[in-house]
């Protein structure tokens, strides 16, 4: 047990950069779209590879303007000015995306269940990072307290 290195005070917890977290998952995200489309386009009819780049260009998208809009709202000073973001943005977001889902599988221009699963990319992300605080939380003992 004297080999155990002591944790209780925290000291060795590392601070992590702001937005550190939400440039990692971003990435994760871009590499799982592209290797998606790369695997798909070998192996895949062209509808099915369209539909995964497709579905994954605006998960992408649609995490970037998440990322912003909620950053936005938290930086804005309520005592001086009135948050301008409205709840009507979120779901405009949502409804361009639904549009533009409708439009490519109306002109069967890509599979339904591709997109859908391009759409996802975040999940791959997410995985990703769990895996990550898994291993540094086993063996690296860094987890918080």
């Amino acid at each position: 047990m004297s080999q155990i290195v002591h944790s209780v005070t925290g000291d060795q917890v590392i601070e992590e950069a702001d937005g550190a977290l939400e440039l990692r998952l971003f990435r994760v995200m871009i590499i799982s779209v592209i290797s998606a489309v790369v695997i798909s386009a070998a192996l895949a009819p062209w509808r099915v590879t369209f539909g995964l780049m497709l579905g994954g260009g605006l998960s992408l998208l649609n995490y970037y303007w998440l990322r912003t809009s909620v950053s936005a709202i938290f930086n804005i000073d309520h005592a001086v000015d009135r948050p301008r973001v409205r709840i009507s943005r979120y779901f405009l977001r949502y409804l361009l995306v639904g549009i533009v889902v409708f439009a490519a599988n109306e002109l069967r221009l890509g599979s339904l269940a591709a997109t859908i699963a391009g759409l996802c990319a975040f999940v791959p992300a997410l995985f990703v990072e769990a895996s990550r605080l898994f291993y540094f939380a086993i063996f690296h003992r860094e987890e918080s307290h």
